[in-house]
């Protein structure tokens, strides 16, 4: 089983953002609402906003909390630009498509994909704590309907639970059930 977490809400979009105060107060509702689901290994994007996402679950746990560049945010542009939204929606119907310095969105899937495959194949029930885009991404490769639209609907923190069957994944959103 694996849990694909969305990083509670933050300063920033540079790997050094850290959570907001609100974003702090999450994680700790993270915490709390991740224990009854056994899981067993942390996996995260080293981004300093996702792993201070989970790190509270972690620390209540005694799960220690690894880190994996695959799961760090996708790279839209080597420059910022105004009309980002834009271009994501750009991305998601040209998955080919990349901006200078950037990555397309097929290369970004297949390292979160990478990722997540590694995770099944490691045989314990994980979770790994990624980006909105980068999970939106995954999500649509494992058979959710997922664009733009759907993207801006996650919230901060977010959480899927997918779990293999005979024909692919059932994926559940289990943040908004709570809610």
């Amino acid at each position: 089983m694996i849990y694909l977490i969305r990083h509670c809400s933050t300063t920033g979009q540079e790997p050094e953002a850290v959570l907001t105060e609100a974003g702090e107060q999450q994680a700790e509702e993270l915490a709390a609402f991740l224990k009854p689901f056994g899981i067993e290994r942390i996996v995260s994007s080293p981004y300093r906003r996702a792993v201070q996402s989970i790190e509270p679950f972690a620390a209540q746990t005694d799960i220690s909390l690894e880190t994996d560049e695959r799961l760090r945010e996708r790279t839209l542009s080597a420059e910022p630009f105004d009309d980002w939204q834009e271009i994501v929606r750009r991305t998601f119907d040209e998955p080919d498509f990349y901006l200078p310095g950037g990555e397309s969105s097929r290369e970004a899937t297949a390292r979160a994909a990478e990722a997540f495959q590694d995770a099944l194949e490691a045989g314990k029930s994980t979770a790994l704590v990624s980006h909105g885009n980068l999970s939106a991404l995954l999500l649509k490769h494992l058979g959710l309907p997922f664009g733009m639209e759907e993207q801006t609907r996650l919230t901060n923190p977010d959480v899927f639970r997918i779990q293999p069957t005979e024909n692919g994944y059932e994926i559940t959103r289990l943040w908004q059930e709570q809610r």
